[in-house]
């Protein structure tokens, strides 16, 4: 049994996954900014975490005591033409989604490196491996994730922590039933809107599972897709050109 934390655990993935660890034993610590959504979540403790805020992060990770394992699961997802997007929405992107999962990897780290194990799970997406039209900056953020954690999984394999990045492609979480977005006054991209869809979507009990699974293997692979779309997408991105967008051909 692992004890693990869990950010961003009210709802989507994060949920999911706090029920598919609780079942198969593990003692689960689910987080989210406002504990009240996780009331009833059967799990070993229910926190309050932030992780745009240090100090949030810290005060969780204390109250929870010994974590095996990190899953970082907080994000944000917005859609608009690179062109229509603000720099404090890419900032805030930035903030949620990277730094955010940096500020709770180094609040764990300190205890595992003592330890000389660990494990820090990233849920990252295809888009930290492909960039879409309107995913610019949520895109951004992803691929800034899997830098870091990819540099990470080196600085820390001595300390006998492992680093492994789930890459799911569309999930119904419902966070993509009606997305938060931006057009511009003109929507000079409308028609690129007008294209825009979701498809190979998987259930969160999926992900959940093959984010359960990663946390229970022995051997960690840096990076693991999650679902059959996901694996097929980054499959052909890697046999793409890099000097040609893959979106566009």
């Amino acid at each position: 049994m692992a004890s693990v934390l869990i950010t961003g655990a009210s709802s989507g993935i994060g949920r999911a996954t706090a029920i598919e660890l609780g079942r198969r034993g593990h003692r689960v610590i689910a987080t989210a900014r406002n504990p009240k959504t996780l009331d009833d979540l059967d799990v070993a403790a229910r926190l309050a975490l932030d992780v745009s805020d240090q100090a949030s992060v810290d005060a969780a990770v204390a109250a929870a005591g010994d974590i095996d394992v990190l899953i970082s699961n907080s994000a944000q997802y917005f859609r608009s033409a690179i062109e229509e997007t603000p720099a404090d929405e890419l900032l805030h992107l930035l903030d949620v989604n990277t730094v955010g999962a940096i500020r709770a990897t180094r609040a764990v780290l300190p205890q595992m490196r003592r330890r000389g194990s660990g494990r820090i799970l990233y849920v990252s997406s295809i888009n930290g491996r492909i960039a879409f039209p309107l995913d610019g900056a949520y895109s951004a953020s992803k691929f800034a994730l899997e830098a870091l954690a990819e540099s990470l999984a080196q600085e820390t394999a001595a300390h006998g922590i492992s680093v492994g990045l789930l890459q799911p492609g569309p999930v119904a979480s419902g966070a993509l039933d009606s997305p938060r977005e931006l057009r511009g006054g003109d929507d000079a991209y409308a028609a690129l809107h007008a294209q825009t869809s979701f498809p190979g979507m998987i259930p969160t009990a999926e992900a959940a599972s093959v984010i359960a699974d990663a946390v229970d293997r022995a051997d960690l692979p840096l990076r693991i897709p999650v679902g059959e779309f996901a694996r097929q997408i980054l499959a052909l991105r890697k046999a793409a050109p890099d000097e040609r967008t893959f979106a566009l051909g």
